[in-house]
């Protein structure tokens, strides 16, 4: 009985949070964002000063996570690290970095200045949404800004055991 209500209030959870970026797709272009987003994940992160709220992020995922029947990932300051590395690169760069050895999944992003509008288009995306919901336990988050980068903003997220 106490695992039913668990799962029940899991989905809620979940399903709010959908709800919640759902809104953000239908926005148009990412332009604005809802107010409905805690400011961790509509924070631009092509200002001065941005700073990424990465527990808010991984909440999000796991939220999506959640719906998908998968067990939630774990934020690692490790692979926080790796994944800072992987965005740094691909923003000085704009070639796309090869997944880490040991990683189940890396999931790119580009172009998109906040979270939730990059949450939405992996989540929008097939291959994405299925690397959202892969076998893993841990997670990492990285952002870059390069102003004089085509697309300007870069997300790399990676999931291990």
């Amino acid at each position: 009985m106490k695992l039913s209500y668990l799962r029940l209030a899991a989905l809620g959870l979940a399903v709010s949070a959908t709800v919640a970026i759902a809104g953000c797709s239908m926005m148009g272009g990412g332009a604005s964002t809802p107010t409905s987003l805690s400011a961790g994940l509509t924070a631009r992160m092509d200002q001065p000063g941005a700073r990424l709220d990465r527990a808010q992020a991984i909440n999000l995922v796991n939220a999506y996570r959640s719906t998908r029947g998968m067990q939630p990932l774990t934020s690692d300051a490790g692979l926080d690290g790796t994944a800072q590395a992987l965005a740094n690169q691909y923003a000085q760069t704009g070639t796309t970095p090869s997944t880490p050895q040991g990683m189940s999944v890396m999931k790119l992003s580009a172009g998109y200045a906040t979270f939730a509008d990059t949450f939405s288009g992996w989540r929008n995306s097939a291959a994405d949404a299925a690397g959202l919901a892969a076998q893993g336990n841990k997670a990492g988050l990285g952002v870059a800004y390069n102003a004089a980068s085509s697309y300007g903003v870069y997300w790399v997220l990676v999931i291990a055991n």
